[in-house]
């Protein structure tokens, strides 16, 4: 069955529920998780430019490594209670989906297992942009929460 599920999070709660279950299926088939964390790369002049003070891309991303680093603990405590095997990365892309499609593929998940919506919100839509954009984009199979 499945060897390998790709957990990606973003923090919100949503996120967490997937999370959650993914783990448990993963226990339930004997499969190890990859944990994942995009930290979104944007152009440090866009800040500049609208920011009241000049807020140094530097900063940013220590604060988006920490908040990075915060919620891939969240899942390796998670799996470890559980007894899941589990490794965790996070990586810097523009592209949400397309750094979760590359990580699923680089680390040879079959499964990748995540919220229907972000931290963005839930705008009425019935799926996210970005989960969205997996679904449509990816050969591998997609477990969506909602």
């Amino acid at each position: 069955m499945y060897k390998n599920i790709l957990l990606p999070t973003d923090g919100s709660a949503l996120s967490d529920v997937a999370t959650d279950n993914g783990l448990k299926f993963a226990k339930a088939v004997g499969a190890k998780v990859t944990g994942l964390y995009v930290m979104i790369e944007r152009q440090p002049e866009s800040f500049e430019d609208y920011a009241p003070v000049a807020v140094k891309a530097p900063k940013l991303d220590e604060v988006a490594k920490q908040e990075a680093d915060q919620y891939l603990k969240v899942i390796t405590d998670k799996a470890r209670a559980l007894g899941v095997p589990c490794e965790t990365y996070s990586m810097k892309h523009a592209s949400p989906h397309q750094a979760i499609i590359t990580m699923a593929t680089q680390t040879g998940c079959d499964l990748i297992v995540m919220a229907s919506h972000g931290r963005k919100g839930v705008t009425g839509e019935l799926v996210g942009s970005e989960t969205a954009r997996v679904i449509t984009s990816c050969k591998i199979p997609v477990l969506v929460y909602r």
